[in-house]
Formats: structure tokens, C-alpha cells, sequence
């Protein structure tokens, strides 16, 4: 079998085209899986995604493009880019689901390419005696497969957010930075040394302040103050700073960055004044770094967890391809090539990225969102020294015997992988027992385990962690990769996508069905009012303005008090607990409607007067 994998290796190889068509299909195999496939069909989760959704279509709806709405209030969270890209996608494809989430599923697939074209550019410093691998076991391959395919990067990728926008164009400005630091070292040696003392950057810092400035109109200043940290810590640590800052013509740069970004920002400030400052700049932005914003505080190791699972299972390995950096060897970094620094880069990438979000009090999982390319990086270079036979240069044997000898360092960690799996095995066989808490879906856990969804889900890791102790048995390290893979996205295809449908069948298609009553039924200048926790998805699906109270008293108060005496009427949706904590009987409303967890009525003003 080995002897016919590196037959035909070698025959893709010989063949020009080949490698680039196979690459070609691989990406697209791997982005399908992990954006496109059933993207929407879904519907908008609550609370977040319909709430970008909804100002979107309203930009198309009023025409305009600079200060986004929601449910009549503006909405100043986050700028506008992932507004204008769904508002693109709703005149192209229509107001759906596919639209909303398409921005964030482009971005995921853009950041995926990127990467595996950088790793590719990087391949050439394996150097002999260690053999080629085959094609599908390339740096490239590994590292598109380990971007795309993990558990946060497949969720943000496939949600109709600003996040995965953000992440799309800051981590791509990042890679963009790196070729073109390796190319300048490219200009040195083929003495084009004017060229590359020219005021103008090349082609990929040219690239990186373009992403720059959208990552601007994506997020805010988290675009260009995170990755102005990475590159400037970068740079200290290899006592280049001067140096690459005449090259990346920061004066060029800046001046890129404003004619894109500003404009909009000063338009957004001349239509809405202070307000739109503080609440942006002020709240969004300086509080959510210096205190607790919307109760999302979390102890200092909360991100430790986050990519423990959310880059799942690949995460086992970030320690030792941490270590395997070896940066606390500034001198050899220093003459390593550009090229060649290529784990150091992401080394500081992560741990930027990571100190950073620790340090700030709010804390959110999307928030590390943008370390994970580098993870992927980092493990995709021990994998690829790994499957080339690097990790058995200190052995005593040499070369000759190095498909026996392990280090110990790896041993622990492929025994870890093993055990890690065996403990998702078991939490998921078990977490039905940790979803009861949402009201809006109370039989969720009873509907999860009679679906057979946990058996499926927990069997697969069982099945791959036992097909890793076979490939440890024969030693067969270097297709540990390839089980982990095959693993994930079975677990995927079988395990998580019946999972998301389960959740939308009891959380959000009540709702979907309720707001089309509500379309059926509402009377002109009737007023729809709904009480409990607040859920935008029926904005989105009324394509109406919905009025929201938490409270029951609140609620009482506002149709007591409501200026809207004209209409005798008002519709009524929450759970049917909430009506009877408002003193309705059964007899003071019209039942229009029953689903899931929700009812929806039609109620007489006159009844919240007796």
C-alpha cells in the first residue's frame, strides 16, 4: 500500500497541472464541507444573527447606506462593511438565510486560500535527506484543512455576524504581511535592492493595508491595533523594526488605510453627533476592553478552554508546536531566512492575540477567533516535519531507523489525543443531560437523545480514537493526522449538522411559523408586542416593527400607557405562562396561534384596563 501511494505521488507530480487541478478540488472539497453545505438551511439564530440580518435589509429598504437600524432604533455595534455585503448578497439572491450568511462563509473560504497558498510558498525548505511527502500530506493541504475545519472557525463561518468578517480580512492582511516580508528578501537576493528601498510597498503590503482598512470598517480599531501588535512584537524580537518599516512605506500604508476606512466614519458621525461616539467608540469598544459589557465576564483562563474545544482536535498538538519554536533562541532566529520564520510569525500571532484577550474583563469565545490560523499554522508544521521524518534527527539509530523511534514529547501527546477523544465520546453521550436550561426549547433534550444523534456522534470519536492506537500499534504515526481528519468530519456530516437541524426544529422554526401568522393576521395599525427575553429573528421574518418588554409589569404599563388608543387591539406572543402572569383569562383573548413554546393572541386594549 505505501509503495503505491508514492507511485502515485510521484506520477501526480510529474505532471504540472495535476498538482494545482488536485489542490483546486481539495479546497473546495474542504470549504464546501465546512461553509457552503446546508448554510441555509437553517433558520437565523437568536439573538444576535437576525439582528445584523434585519439592519441589513433595512439599509435596502430606506437606502440608507450609512447609519444602520434596527426595529426602528439605530444600530451602532459594529460598522458597516458586513451591512453592504449583505445587502449585495439580498439584491443578488434574495432576503434569506443564504444571504445573510454568505459575507462570513466568503471570508472563512478566502482566509482558507490564503493560508494554504502562504504554506505553500513555504514548502520549498524541506530540504534532503528528508523525503518529499506525498501531495495530500503537504504543509499546503494540511494547513487549508486545519484552518477550515474546526469547531469555532465551521460555527462563525457559517453565522450571519461581523466576526468571521473580521477574522477573513485581519488574518488575511496578516498572511499578506508574510509574503510580502518573504518577498522583499526575495528583491535582496536577486539584487533589486532600489526596488526595495522605494517609499512605494510591494504588491503584499499593498494587499495587507487594503484588508487592514476593511477589517476597519468590519470591527472598528481592533483591525489595525491587533495586528500593528503582532507586527511590531514581531519585529522587535528580530531587531529588524527599522528595517521593515522602510520597507512597508508605513506613510503609503496609512494614507491607504484613511481613504478607505474614513470616509464612512465621518459621514456616521456627521449624521448622528456624540451619540454614535460614545456608543461605538465609548461602549463597544473602550468599556468592553476596561470592564464587563452585557454580564460576559470570564476568569483569566477562560480562553485556555476556549481553544481547547474550539479548535478541537487539533488543539492537543499547540503545545508542543509551541515549544518546537524554540523562541526563546533569539540569536538563531535571527539568521534563519524570512522565509524560514514563518512559525515564529504565528507563534507571535497567537500568543498576541491571546494576551491580549485575556487582559481585556469582557470576554467572549469569538474574541480568539482570529488566533486560530496560526494555531493551524503551528500544528501544520510539526505535522509536516512529523510525516517528513524530522522529529527523529536526534535519534542514536540516524536515519536509517527513524520510522522506529518516537519522541517522547509526541508519544504524550498522541496518548493525550486518544484520551481527549474518549472524553468527547463521552460528553457526547451525555449532554443531553446539560440542555434543559432554554425555555424556548424545553423537549430539546428528549428530541436530542431519541434521534440517535449522541450514539452517532459519541461512536465516531470511540471509532477514532481507537484507530489511533492501531496506527500508534504499527507505528504509523504520520496518519495519526488523517484519523483525527476523517474523524472530525464524520462527526460533522453525522453527529453536528443533525444536531444544528434538531435545533432549529424546536428553537427557531416556532418562531418562523408564528411570524408568518402574525403576517397572515395582523390588522393595519395593530401593534405586535412581545413579552419575555426579546427575539429579533421576528423582526427579520415580519419584516414589521416588534415591540419588546422583559418584564411583566413592564409590559402591563406600556399597553396601559400606549399613545396607540386607535386601535382597540394589540397582538400578544410569549410563552402561556407569561399571559397568565399578566392576569388574562382565556376568555379575554383570541388564541391565533400555538407553537413550540410560544402562543401567539390577539388581545383587547380594554382587557389590561379592568
Amino acid at each position: 500500500m505505501k509503495e503505491v501511494i508514492q507511485n502515485l505521488s510521484e506520477y501526480v507530480r510529474q505532471r504540472p497541472i495535476a498538482p494545482l487541478l488536485l489542490s483546486i478540488l481539495w479546497l473546495c472539497a474542504i470549504v464546501w464541507v465546512a461553509f457552503v453545505w446546508n448554510l441555509g438551511n437553517i433558520g437565523l439564530v437568536d439573538e444576535t444573527e437576525p439582528l445584523f440580518a434585519e439592519a441589513a435589509r433595512q439599509m435596502t429598504v430606506t437606502g440608507d447606506f450609512i447609519t444602520p437600524y434596527f426595529n426602528g432604533d439605530t444600530r451602532f455595534d459594529k460598522p458597516p462593511l458586513v451591512y453592504w455585503l449583505m445587502a449585495i448578497a439580498y439584491r443578488a439572491i434574495g432576503v434569506n438565510e443564504w444571504a445573510a450568511r454568505l459575507p462570513s462563509a466568503l471570508s472563512a473560504i478566502g482566509l482558507t486560500c490564503l493560508g494554504f497558498y502562504t504554506l505553500s510558498k513555504s514548502e520549498g525548505r524541506r530540504t534532503p535527506p528528508y523525503p518529499t511527502p506525498p501531495l495530500f500530506l503537504s504543509a499546503a493541504w494540511i494547513g487549508a484543512t486545519l484552518i477550515a475545519l474546526n469547531p469555532q472557525t465551521i460555527a462563525w463561518g457559517r453565522t450571519g455576524v461581523s466576526d468571521m468578517l473580521l477574522v477573513g480580512c485581519m488574518c488575511s492582511a496578516l498572511f499578506a504581511f508574510f509574503l510580502g516580508y518573504t518577498l522583499e528578501e526575495q528583491r535582496e537576493k536577486a539584487r533589486l535592492s532600489a526596488v526595495s528601498a522605494s517609499r512605494f510597498p510591494n504588491k503584499w503590503y499593498l494587499t495587507f493595508y487594503v484588508l487592514i482598512a476593511l477589517a476597519i470598517l468590519a470591527k472598528g480599531p481592533v483591525g489595525i491595533v491587533i495586528p500593528g501588535l503582532i507586527i511590531g512584537c514581531f519585529a522587535l524580537y528580530l531587531g529588524n523594526f527599522r528595517q521593515l518599516w522602510r520597507e512597508m512605506s508605513p506613510v503609503s500604508g496609512i494614507l491607504i488605510i484613511l481613504a478607505i476606512a474614513l470616509p464612512w466614519y465621518i459621514l456616521v458621525i456627521l449624521a448622528n453627533g456624540q451619540t454614535y461616539i460614545d456608543s461605538f467608540f465609548g461602549y463597544h469598544n473602550f468599556q468592553r476592553f476596561t470592564g464587563v459589557v452585557n454580564k460576559h465576564s470570564a476568569p483569566w483562563y477562560f480562553y485556555f478552554f476556549v481553544v481547547l474545544l474550539g479548535f478541537a482536535p487539533w488543539s492537543i498538538y499547540l503545545p508542543v508546536a509551541i515549544a518546537r519554536t524554540r523562541f526563546w533562541q533569539r540569536t538563531y532566529w535571527r539568521r534563519q531566512s524570512r522565509s524560514a520564520q514563518l512559525s515564529l510569525f504565528a507563534l507571535f500571532w497567537f500568543a498576541c492575540i491571546f494576551g491580549f484577550f485575556t487582559i481585556a474583563v469582557t470576554k467572549l469565545p469569538s474574541y480568539v477567533l482570529p488566533l486560530l490560523p496560526a494555531a493551524a499554522i503551528l500544528v501544520t508544521l510539526l505535522w509536516g516535519d512529523i510525516i517528513a521524518g524530522k522529529e527523529t534527527a536526534g535519534s542514536k539509530e540516524g536515519l536509517v531507523k527513524k520510522e522506529n523511534y518516537l519522541p517522547r514529547s509526541l508519544l504524550v501527546t498522541f496518548m493525550v489525543n486518544i484520551v481527549f477523544l474518549l472524553i468527547l465520546a463521552g460528553a457526547t453521550f451525555y449532554s443531553y443531560n446539560w440542555l434543559g436550561d432554554d425555555p424556548a426549547m424545553p423537549n430539546f433534550p428528549q428530541a436530542l437523545q431519541e434521534s440517535g444523534v449522541l450514539i452517532y456522534g459519541g461512536a465516531i470519536w470511540i471509532i477514532t480514537a481507537g484507530a489511533i492506537v492501531l496506527l500508534l500499534w504499527q507505528r504509523q504515526q504520520r496518519w495519526i493526522l488523517t484519523a483525527n481528519f476523517i474523524g472530525l468530519v464524520a462527526f460533522i456530516i453525522f453527529g453536528l449538522t443533525p444536531a444544528y437541524n434538531l435545533v432549529d426544529i424546536n428553537r427557531q422554526l416556532p418562531l418562523r411559523q408564528l411570524a408568518q401568522t402574525v403576517v397572515q393576521q395582523q390588522l393595519p395599525g395593530e401593534e405586535l408586542l412581545m413579552i419575555g427575553f426579546p427575539k429579533p429573528s421576528l423582526v427579520f421574518y415580519t419584516q414589521r416593527p416588534v415591540t419588546y418588554r422583559r418584564a411583566i409589569t413592564g409590559a402591563k404599563e406600556y399597553i396601559r400607557d400606549s399613545k396607540k388608543t386607535d386601535f382597540s387591539s394589540i397582538l400578544l406572543l410569549g410563552y402561556p405562562e407569561k399571559f397568565v402572569e399578566m392576569g388574562l383569562q382565556a376568555n379575554q383573548y383570541q388564541l391565533l396561534d400555538h407553537r413550540g413554546a410560544y402562543q401567539l393572541a390577539r388581545v383587547p386594549r380594554q382587557a389590561f384596563r379592568l
